[in-house]
């Protein structure tokens, strides 16, 4: 949903996000436009399993920090807010305690809640800006069953239930069936 038809700058962004009403609600900032993230409690679920599967293997492996949608990050003067998110101590060995991060993850996770015309492009904006500064993203379509895998300078992967997602470079031994990611 996005808040007004205008450009913003991100100073004006930054300024809404911290009114005082907009305290319990999350925005992105895509292409000069204020975007609220739109949730529910499927992509909720979603993001949990995943984010679960990634977090015991990072854990396990001391490789960085994984996020949740609240935990914003910066891409390429952008502010976004991944499901869930991957960054290596590598590229940033403590996270922002407040705001957005300040360096764009290694991994974004973003879940597809809506497919209406106006957030196929603000993701297709989000997938770009990604690419741009090396962040790998998987978009997960709950209504198809699929995951898609975008790595810059490759062609995108689609997985489907029978499939097993790799960690590819950003998370190297990790792999995810997708038919868990959509379980009952």
């Amino acid at each position: 949903m996005t808040i007004q038809e205008r450009i913003y700058t991100v100073d004006e962004f930054e300024a809404f996000t911290e009114l005082p009403e907009n305290a319990d609600s999350l925005f992105e900032f895509i292409g000069g436009e204020i975007v609220g993230v739109p949730s529910n409690p499927l992509v909720s679920k979603i993001a949990m399993i995943i984010g679960a599967a990634i977090l015991a293997f990072v854990q396990k492996h001391k490789l960085g920090h994984v996020t949740g949608e609240a935990g914003g990050y910066v891409v390429s003067g952008e502010r976004y807010a991944p499901d869930v998110a991957f960054i290596s101590y590598e590229k940033q060995p403590e996270l922002a305690s407040q705001g957005y991060n300040p360096n764009p993850p290694d991994l974004a996770v973003e879940i597809i809640s809506s497919n209406r015309s106006d957030e196929r492009d603000k993701r297709r904006i989000k997938i770009t800006n990604y690419l741009a500064v090396g962040t790998v993203v998987w978009v997960v379509k709950p209504e198809n069953k699929q995951v898609e895998v975008h790595v810059s300078g490759a062609a995108v992967m689609i997985y489907r239930e029978k499939d097993t997602i790799s960690g590819g470079m950003v998370l190297s031994g990790f792999e995810l069936k997708v038919v868990d990611i959509f379980q009952n």
